[in-house]
């Protein structure tokens, strides 16, 4: 059903409506892991520039070089300040979401309006979605990761479109004019310390699921245990090869952080050089060359939200996945 004059569907209570509280704690932590991993980034800078510089002479910062984003986030003012651009806007991002709930859900109704039938209409919706997938157990433990890492990244990547972030700062004239050479923002997600961050989370979040519903033996059983009913010889020689299947799928789970984490980075970094490239294509007609492209980012920031919470919920269902005569094992 739609609300009049919103265009959103009205959202009819027929169960107990999923808790804010879990979201907006999550959206907190979510915003916190970049500045630990990039803490280490601006005690290295001044090294890292100063051998840059050996290699390829002084006269290499006298040649004229491509315009691009940096494939690393800039530190704002200088490189000891390790508060990068990228910081920066994940927290406003998730102010504003944390903000915008609060706005939301201050005088609850039971029939929503506005702000409120929006809100609602969102978390229902992502709650039934992943209900359908990882089952109504399942969903009832980690709906809150699921649900803020979607509505974050989301979010972030939509940000990250707005005209003005990396475009605006600190930077330099050249023969061209003026090269921003140090943004004042720039898109949460362009920056790898951002999505490393969050499938670090996810990934300390699945130990934590795993062991409460397998337990250590179930999880050890889960992982190296023999699947389907064999005896003999065969049962000695099934052990062995899901033993050898067992440690390849260890490798495989230590490997998830890495393969979520540059997904999602370079999806949304191309994404960001394809915009740059396409407005300083043509002198002058560059804002309308990328028009066409900014329709395409947004398409792609919502699949690449959708892609990481399905391979989260999804990485998490098949750990939580009981072989049958394997349900007891943890008790």
């Amino acid at each position: 059903m739609l609300h009049e004059g919103t265009g959103v569907p009205e959202v009819v209570h027929s169960g107990p409506m999923p808790s804010m509280k879990p979201i907006l704690a999550a959206l907190i932590l979510l915003a916190a892991p970049p500045v630990l991993l990039a803490a280490g980034q601006a005690q290295q800078a001044e090294a890292t520039r100063a051998a840059v510089e050996s290699v390829t002479g002084a006269n290499a910062r006298n040649e004229p070089a491509e315009h691009g984003i940096s494939q690393k986030a800039e530190p704002l003012f200088d490189d000891k300040f390790f508060i990068t651009n990228s910081m920066v806007v994940t927290w406003i991002v998730a102010l504003g979401l944390i903000l915008f709930a609060r706005f939301a859900t201050r005088k609850m109704q039971d029939i929503p309006t506005g702000a409120q039938n929006f809100w609602e209409w969102l978390v229902e919706s992502l709650y039934e979605f992943l209900e359908g997938i990882i089952g109504p157990e399942l969903v009832k433990k980690s709906f809150w990761f699921f649900a803020t890492i979607f509505i974050m990244i989301l979010f972030t990547n939509w940000f990250g479109l707005i005209p003005g972030v990396g475009t605006i700062g600190w930077g330099e004239r050249g023969e061209h004019g003026f090269v921003v050479t140090r943004p004042l923002l720039r898109g949460g997600n362009a920056d790898m310390n951002m999505t490393l961050g969050m499938a670090l989370v996810f990934f300390a979040c699945w130990i934590v699921w795993a062991l409460q519903d397998n337990g250590i033996g179930g999880f050890v059983l889960h992982l190296f245990g023999p699947k389907g009913e064999t005896s003999g010889l065969l049962k000695v020689l099934m052990i062995v090869v899901f033993a050898a299947v067992g440690v390849l799928e260890v490798v495989s789970i230590l490997f998830r952080p890495v393969s979520l984490s540059f997904r999602l980075y370079g999806n949304i970094f191309a994404g960001e050089n394809m915009l740059e490239s396409m407005s300083t294509l043509v002198p002058g007609l560059g804002w309308l060359i990328a028009i066409p492209f900014y329709f395409l980012e947004l398409l792609v920031g919502l699949a690449q939200a959708l892609v990481f919470m399905l391979l989260t919920s999804v990485f998490t269902l098949l750990i939580c996945t009981h072989e049958e005569g394997h349900e007891t094992a943890h008790h």
